[in-house]
């Protein structure tokens, strides 16, 4: 039998405790989830046999097109993620890995985390609703308006209520819808004042509103190369960071004008 090297020797060594942490990382579970496109709503429709956007005190507008408001659907936080789901969800473009701090940043169970997305939805549809009639100039005196999402929670539909309530209620300001008959998707938060923030797992929200019908997508700018980098063929995004400035550029796709992009 040939003599065994020093340096053979000092390399079995180093490898049995990198294989043996890799047998153990194989079967632990890790701090991530996974998370897949999920549903989308029609904001300017119905949802579960109600209107999603109601209004009162005024007249609303008959709209045609869609105003879809994406989500995406994760491993809940209790799920077990082990290194080969890991691995599936790098390698797998209808998949994404995520720190599950990123996912879940409030609460340890579901019962707490549901309660706090339910409380962000709740806070992001009276956020949307001043933007809308603020934008409009309207008071809350003059229009009455209710959303109704029930199992969706969080922030990140925003944009599209703000939008759907301004279609609504104005349209595209010269009689005609804001969509211009067009299935429009997108994603974002929203403050009082019309500011739109950033929301995370964009990708995915875009393989959505494909996945549905959807041309068009509006980003929160700053998450314009996070949406690029795997852009579903026949979406077109148009950053946006204000309300104002998302009314104008559906105007302007609207018209033939110039519309901004990423």
């Amino acid at each position: 039998m040939p003599a065994v090297s020093p340096r053979a020797r000092i390399l079995a060594l180093c490898s049995a405790p990198v294989l043996a942490l890799l047998a153990v990382a194989a079967f632990a579970p890790l701090p991530f989830s996974v998370a897949q496109p999920g549903s989308t709503v029609n904001v300017l429709g119905s949802h579960q046999g109600g209107a999603v956007i109601s209004i009162s005190k005024a007249k609303p507008r008959k709209t045609t097109g869609q105003l879809r408001m994406t989500t995406i659907m994760a491993t809940g936080p209790d799920a077990t993620v082990r290194l080969k789901d890991v691995i599936g969800g790098w390698f797998d473009t209808d998949r994404a890995v995520m720190p599950r701090d990123s996912v879940y940043p409030v609460g340890n169970t579901t019962k707490e985390i549901e309660a706090h997305n339910v409380k962000e939805m709740r806070e992001s549809q009276n956020s949307a609703t001043s933007a809308a009639l603020g934008y409009l100039h309207r008071s809350p005196r003059e229009v009455g308006v209710k959303l109704s999402l029930a199992d969706v929670g969080g922030p990140s539909a925003g944009l599209l209520f703000s939008l759907g309530i301004v279609d609504k209620l104005d349209g595209d300001g010269r009689g005609g819808d804001l969509t211009g008959g067009r299935t429009i998707a997108g994603t974002g938060t929203i403050t009082a004042d019309g500011k739109v923030g950033a929301v995370g797992g964009v990708p995915l929200k875009t393989q959505a509103a494909r996945r549905d019908g959807a041309t068009v997508f509006l980003v929160p700018k700053e998450e314009c190369s996070d949406a690029e980098a795997e852009l579903p063929k026949g979406l077109r995004l148009i950053p946006v960071t204000t309300l104002k400035g998302a009314v104008k550029a559906l105007v302007a796709l609207k018209s033939g004008g110039t519309v901004p992009h990423c």
